[in-house]
This record gives structure tokens, C-alpha cells and sequence, in this order.
């Protein structure tokens, strides 16, 4: 795992309820994270904020690479990736969506072809990469949303509540790519669920969120 991140100290409110109480963990060991507890529990504002997609009322996200902490610029952004429960589609096709993150940074033709088409078929897609992405299911438009975020080959990929409102076969097939992504090695997953027999099935590293705070507990699937 090249990049590290370190969230210290993080609390957030919202209207003057706290969310996030002095929150810290260092995700520095690869595999798969996952986040599990109540609903409200805090769970998705921290990803955001360790995603850089909101901001912290006070502490630090402090992301390190080769040593080095680094700007929380574009280029930092640029090696992270969140994916949110009920992904946005545009009006085109499941190619041209899976695209995206391609072309907004110039990237094109056969190299672009090949990264999109390896990520359609790693999560079941390719056939139907001509289809209009609205009109797919919403399991499938889950799978999209990370094949979506692959593309552009992040070193750390958040997925927030990936299986919410999914049905049980694109769950099966969504857990399979966590587990595939695991395997590889190639990208550090940082995920939510509520589901605790999920986080089971995909956790190397269990955080368990309660009233905005972090607990700090052993991983022992029999106890989860």
C-alpha cells in the first residue's frame, strides 16, 4: 500500500448536533476496512470527510506517500474515489459512463478502451456497454457506479453502503468484486455497511461506529 491515510481528532456537526466525536484511526495495512453500526452512527460523514468530499469541523486527514504527507490538492484526488449508494447516471450508454473518469482527465482511445472494457467485465457489464445506463437496474447501476470509479484506478476506493437497496443476486455479485478487489491487492477498500453478517463476509479490518464515535475492537468474526 503506497498511500496512507490518517484521520486524527475528527469531529463534525450539523445545525449544532455532533456527528463525528473524535474520531482517529490510521488505515495503513491494505485489504478491505469496513465500517459497520446503527444507522446515524456517523458512519458516511466520516467517509466523506477521509474522501475529501466534505469537510471537518476540526482534526486532520492527513494522506502519506513515500514517507511524505501530502497536499489535499487535485492530484491527491485524483488517487481516491467514493462511491455513494445510489449512484448518478448520465443519459448514455453504460460505456460512456464507465468512461468518465477517462475522459475528464484526456484520456482516450485504445488505451481508454481497454481500461473500460476491463472494468465492464469485471463487473458483469460488458454486455451491455451499448445499453442507456438509466435504464439499467439499480444493482447494475451499483455495479456501473464502480466500475465507474476503477477506471481511473484509484489506490484507495470508498464505497459507502455498496449493497443498500440492492437486490440479493447483484449483492452476491458486489461482495464477489470486493472480495476479487481484496485478492488483488491492487487498491485498499474503505467501505460502510450496516449489514453486520456482511462486514463478516468482507472485513480484513473491522471499525465499529456508535454515536459518532469510533470503537476500537478486535476483529473476531464470532463476535461481530
Amino acid at each position: 500500500m503506497s498511500l496512507h491515510l490518517t484521520a486524527s481528532n475528527i469531529f463534525k456537526s450539523y445545525n449544532g448536533e455532533s456527528v463525528l466525536k473524535n474520531c482517529s484511526f490510521s488505515f495503513d495495512q491494505g485489504g478491505v476496512y469496513v465500517l459497520t453500526g446503527p444507522n446515524g452512527s456517523g458512519k458516511s460523514t466520516f467517509l466523506r470527510i477521509c474522501s475529501l468530499i466534505e469537510c471537518q469541523d476540526s482534526g486532520q486527514i492527513h494522506y502519506v506517500s513515500g514517507g511524505q504527507v501530502l497536499d489535499n490538492d487535485l492530484a491527491l484526488k485524483r488517487r481516491i474515489t467514493l462511491v455513494l449508494p445510489k449512484v448518478g447516471l448520465f443519459n448514455m450508454s453504460v460505456f460512456r459512463n464507465a468512461a468518465y473518469g477517462l475522459t475528464i482527465r484526456g484520456i482516450k482511445g485504445p488505451v481508454a478502451i481497454r481500461r473500460i472494457d476491463k472494468v465492464l467485465d469485471f463487473v458483469g457489464l460488458s454486455h451491455k456497454k451499448v445499453q442507456n445506463a438509466r435504464t439499467v437496474s439499480s444493482g447494475e447501476a451499483q455495479r456501473l457506479g464502480i466500475a465507474r470509479a476503477l477506471v481511473i484506478e484509484p489506490e484507495i476506493l470508498f464505497l459507502d453502503e455498496p449493497t443498500a437497496s440492492v437486490d440479493q443476486k447483484n449483492t452476491g455479485i458486489i461482495e464477489g468484486i470486493i472480495n476479487t478487489m481484496k485478492q488483488d491487492g491492487k487498491v485498499t477498500v474503505i467501505m460502510t455497511t450496516h449489514d453486520r453478517d456482511q462486514a463478516a463476509r468482507l472485513a480484513d479490518h473491522l471499525l465499529v461506529m456508535k454515536g459518532g464515535e469510533i470503537l476500537s475492537v478486535p476483529f473476531e468474526k464470532e463476535k461481530i
